[in-house]
């Protein structure tokens, strides 16, 4: 008769398996929000935050270029017109650099005239529905 053998156990790797620390949740996609009217961005930065998002905020467009370059956001939503750089100005200095320029922006604004350089548009007053199918098309369709 023959006995099988089991293969050897590598009982290092599998103590090191028992003793690692629980697999967390992957992080929820970060959004930034830049927006100078603190209604619109505080509403904005609620809807996200329910959706599972995680934000950041901005109410110039200074303080959101360099939010975008030190954070790195997975999207930026972006208003328009904004104190000390203007939203395009924004979005097309991300878009120059290698760095920001993967990063999709979904611009705002309630003048009706949609934004050159953005990756998608959504005009003011908008429901927070439209919003978050926007921001997940647009995440979805960066791969991010």
């Amino acid at each position: 008769m023959t006995a099988l053998l089991a293969p050897p156990v590598d009982t290092d790797a599998f103590t090191r398996a028992l003793s690692s620390g629980p697999i967390g949740a992957p992080l929820s996609p970060s959004v930034l929000i830049a927006d100078d009217d603190d209604d619109v961005r505080d509403v904005i930065e609620y809807r996200l935050q329910v959706a599972g998002y995680r934000t950041m905020t901005a109410d110039n467009g200074r303080s959101a270029l360099n939010l975008a370059i030190q954070r790195r956001p997975r999207m930026i939503i972006l208003d328009v017109t904004m104190p000390q750089i203007d939203g395009l100005t924004v979005c097309n200095r991300l878009h120059e650099s290698p760095a920001t320029a993967g990063i999709p922006v979904l611009m705002i604004s309630d003048d009706g005239h949609p934004a050159t350089g953005a990756d998608d548009y959504l005009p003011k007053p908008f429901s927070p529905h439209e919003m978050l199918r926007r921001v997940k098309g647009l995440l979805l369709s960066a791969g991010r």
